[in-house]
């Protein structure tokens, strides 16, 4: 009698990322995905995400972080490159004995990791088993460094506090067997899937494939957020959302009112977060629609003009489900994000400072008939979907697996 084939175990499947929207929601469609597949998947993550990760099947491993919460004051980042920085670093440092102990006896056989997730890194290098970063932003191109990070470290890496940041994270990875200096550990992956479009990639020519892969959009259908129905004789929806962060802006809301409000044929969603007070806009007129949360890729599917604060999920977003933006960029990578989609033809860059209300409706009254913009979007679009998406990423993570597990 032939002796039977042995089933082959699932894989252990271990993500890292912090407790923050813009670097969980990208990576939970691929967790979902790998989780169907019949793979175990554990997700280490603070509290604040652990309902959002166990509804992709996933199993949470919680751990304390000491950063900012997911809706802390933006100012609690502080406001220099240092400041940032050093939160990160001090955090990682932290984190990395609760998550040694809450993987003991229970190693993955493949970590995947947010870029700010070095624990991660030291753990896959600790196991020595493989680590794949998700990115949800722009990557590192081949002159990078020379162009952009060596003249923004300049002036940090000349003071007392810089070199003592440089210092500590050197002695931290040189604790645990690692070699690398802090800029490549923390900047240059041994293998990344970068989790935006090709297209908001700056320099896309000069990213070493080897190392990155581009697999564009990870949405899903979104459901468990809900649905959102346009209003029955809109003939055109603007969507007004600077994300889940930077929302404490009630004078450009007003802006946004007076823009949009009371456009004939105009219908204005107007999402404004948990910090401002609607009180605080006035009174709208019939054609607003004030929410403090919105499902927002449901509402972008039938929305004609979207103003962004250009966050890399709010662009892609708005690149696959072609609608044009007016990008109004408030912090860090948002402001090369909405150069870029002007660059591609698709938005219009407008400084906070600039958005007025009558800027606003000039800009939108001639992006939303422009042909060529729409023209440019379902290039974009189509571009886009051949990137593969959600399933072949997990396609590239499987191929990573030890041979007896794929």
């Amino acid at each position: 009698m032939p002796t039977p084939t042995p089933t082959p175990r699932p894989a252990h499947i271990a993500m890292f990322s912090v407790a923050a929207h813009g670097h969980v929601n990208p990576s939970l469609e691929v967790i979902r995905e790998l989780v169907a597949r019949g793979h175990r998947v554990t997700y280490a993550i603070p509290p604040a995400f652990a309902e959002k990760v166990a509804g992709t099947g996933a199993e949470p491993k919680l751990w304390k972080s000491t950063l900012p919460g997911p809706d802390a004051d933006p100012a609690a980042w502080g406001s220099e490159l240092l400041d940032h920085v050093e939160l990160f670093l001090a955090d990682a440092i932290q984190a990395l004995p609760q998550l040694a102990e809450a993987y003991h006896g229970d190693a993955p056989d493949l970590v995947l990791h947010d870029i700010t997730a070095y624990p991660a890194r030291v753990l896959a290098h600790r196991w020595g088993v493989p680590a794949i970063s998700l990115s949800p932003n722009l990557v590192a191109w081949e002159g990078y460094e020379e162009e952009v990070a060596e003249p923004m470290w300049a002036e940090p890496k000349r003071t007392e506090r810089g070199r003592a940041y440089y210092a500590r994270f050197r002695a931290w990875l040189e604790e645990n067997g690692i070699t690398q200096h802090p800029d490549d550990f923390a900047g240059r992956p041994d293998r990344s899937l970068v989790l935006i479009p090709k297209a908001l990639q700056p320099h896309a020519d000069r990213v070493d494939e080897t190392v990155y892969t581009f697999v564009g959009a990870c949405q899903g259908d979104r459901e468990a957020e809900g649905e959102w129905q346009r209003p029955a004789g809109a003939e055109k929806v603007v969507l007004v959302s600077l994300g889940s962060t930077f929302t404490d802006r009630p004078g450009f809301y007003r802006e946004c009112v007076q823009a949009f409000g009371g456009l004939p044929g105009w219908h204005l969603l107007l999402q404004i977060g948990r910090r401002v007070d609607p009180e605080a806009l006035g009174t709208v007129p019939a054609n607003v629609e004030v929410r403090s949360w919105i499902p927002q890729l449901a509402v972008l599917r039938q929305a004609d003009l979207f103003v962004t604060h250009a966050g890399a999920g709010g662009s892609q977003e708005g690149l696959a489900t072609a609608t044009p933006m007016i990008a109004v960029p408030q912090a860090v990578d948002q402001f090369g994000n909405a150069d870029m989609l002007q660059a591609l033809g698709v938005a219009r860059h407008i400084p906070t400072a600039e958005a007025t209300a009558q800027t606003l409706r000039r800009t939108a009254l001639a992006l939303v008939d422009d042909p060529e913009v729409a023209r440019r979007l379902k290039e974009i679009q189509s571009g886009m979907a051949k990137e593969g998406g959600t399933r072949r990423a997990a396609d590239l993570i499987e191929a990573e697996l030890p041979a007896e597990l794929r």
